[in-house]
């Protein structure tokens, strides 16, 4: 089993979660983080460091969560890793109530 990034994360792009991470398996995207489920351990420190709760376990997702198992594998294997917290997106505080995100993710690698 794994965690999840969800639909939270999208324009808000927190990092909070990576600072904790034992593993380093937090990738990098333009607006959104993904976690590669080949390197995590499920250990959960991530879950509770995220300030707009977009990290789930696998276990706990919702039916309209079931895709962001997809594509944080899939992102993972194109976005780079990050290791350290960064600051959130300019913008990030406005967009981190907002629901249903999804159709804002950005999927191309970052420059």
């Amino acid at each position: 089993m794994t965690h999840v990034v969800t639909n939270a994360c999208i324009q808000c792009k927190y990092t909070d979660c990576v600072a904790v991470c034992p593993v380093d398996c937090f990738h990098e995207g333009p607006n959104f983080l993904v976690i590669d489920p080949l390197v995590c351990i499920d250990c959960g420190v991530c879950i509770a460091e995220c300030p707009v709760d977009a990290i789930a376990e696998e276990s706990d997702l919702r039916p309209d969560q079931m895709d962001f198992l997809v594509i944080n594998a899939d992102l993972a294997q194109t976005w780079p890793v990050i290791t350290a917290s960064q600051a959130p997106l300019p913008d990030a505080d406005e967009w981190a109530d907002k629901p249903d995100k999804r159709h804002l993710l950005i999927t191309e690698a970052p420059a």
